[in-house]
């Protein structure tokens, strides 16, 4: 049996990975989170109980507390980061100390041990595509936000860990992910939230930006499969080939909550803001036969749904410092719509 130490566990994508490992596979976890603002204990309910999962409190930075929460593992998950494009737009510098100072410390407790090391980063890094094609794994590094730049400084770091020192690491980088506990702030949850309370939605420029959409259990078993076969040294990307524009998922998010379009307000946009991102995820497919299940259409149901549901949980987040941030991020902008 291998014990998996998942960095970052605590999270929205990776709960749901600690989740589909003790439900798919007979390993033990080690959850290693710092529990900032996006990181929360109740995504990991129930699983202490199942005497598999253990809980440590800590950052990715303090090599200490990593070298503790590896102890004994035979491979290291890395989902620890700050995702939020706005949020890197705002203050870069934490972006680059959890982002790039962080996967530095796991990749050298990796090779101290001689384990496997798998970093989580994103299609954000290849930058904005035209209105045709795929980003393929050699495409080039082209990322537009702060954001995007520090998970490209960890791909780029990662591959001389395993040219200078051997060490075993796999590089994923997907699209946007939906489905339970994500946190707020990210487009469909923001959405779904808001419109349950009849809020606005703040929909960017003209919201035709395009993203390349999976559903989170997808992705998560996507990451097993690297983790299980991927070759040493590679990058794969994870693709369900479901592009859709951000006026599209708020008009089916509309649809299944049957609330009116006028709910929708267009406010001015972020800058370097992507057009279109789009993966070919043929290498993985080749590589370990992986292949997405979930329907956009079923998933995107099932989340709305889960939203509903667990009002009491998005509520308690939608307060405090999400909400200074929220009003900073779209206040001005909401007082002022455009279309």
């Amino acid at each position: 049996m291998v014990r998996i130490c998942v960095t970052g566990g605590a999270g929205f994508i990776g709960s749901n990975f600690v989740r589909r490992l003790i439900e798919t596979t007979e390993s033990d976890v080690v959850v290693l989170d710092l529990l900032t603002y996006a990181g929360n204990l109740e995504n990991l309910e129930g699983l202490e109980e199942t005497g598999r999962m253990t809980f440590v409190k800590g950052s990715v930075c303090d090599a200490d507390v990593v070298a503790r929460a590896v102890e004994g593992c035979g491979a290291i998950v890395n989902f620890a980061a700050e995702t939020h494009v706005d949020r890197s737009i705002s203050d870069p510098s934490v972006f680059l100390e959890t982002n790039v100072e962080g996967p530095q410390v796991l990749m050298k407790a990796a090779k101290d041990r001689g384990v496997r090391f798998v970093q989580v980063s994103t299609d954000e890094v290849y930058g904005s595509l035209t209105d045709t094609g795929l980003f393929t794994e050699s495409s080039p590094l082209d990322p537009s936000s702060p954001y995007a730049a520090s998970k490209a400084s960890a791909d780029l770091l990662l591959s001389a860990f395993v040219r200078t020192f051997g060490l075993d690491a796999v590089v994923t980088r997907c699209g946007n992910n939906y489905g339970p506990r994500q946190f707020p702030e990210k487009l469909i949850p923001l959405f779904v939230t808001n419109a349950l309370e009849d809020k606005p939605l703040p929909l960017y420029g003209d919201g035709l930006n395009v993203r390349d959409w999976i559903h989170v259990d997808d992705h998560c078993d996507a990451i097993m499969a690297v983790m299980e076969a991927g070759e040493t040294g590679q990058v794969y990307n994870i693709s369900a080939s479901q592009e859709l524009t951000n006026k599209e998922i708020a008009e089916r998010l509309l649809d299944c909550l049957g609330k009116p379009w006028d709910l929708v307000h267009h406010v001015e946009d972020r800058p370097g803001h992507d057009r279109r991102y789009a993966l070919d995820a043929s290498k993985l497919c080749a590589r370990t036969g992986w292949r997405p299940k979930v329907d956009f259409d079923r998933g995107l149901a099932q989340t709305v749904a889960w939203y509903r549901d667990n009002v009491a949980w998005w509520q308690r987040i939608k307060s405090g410092e999400y909400r200074r941030f929220y009003d900073k991020l779209y206040g001005d902008r909401l007082k002022t719509p455009k279309g």
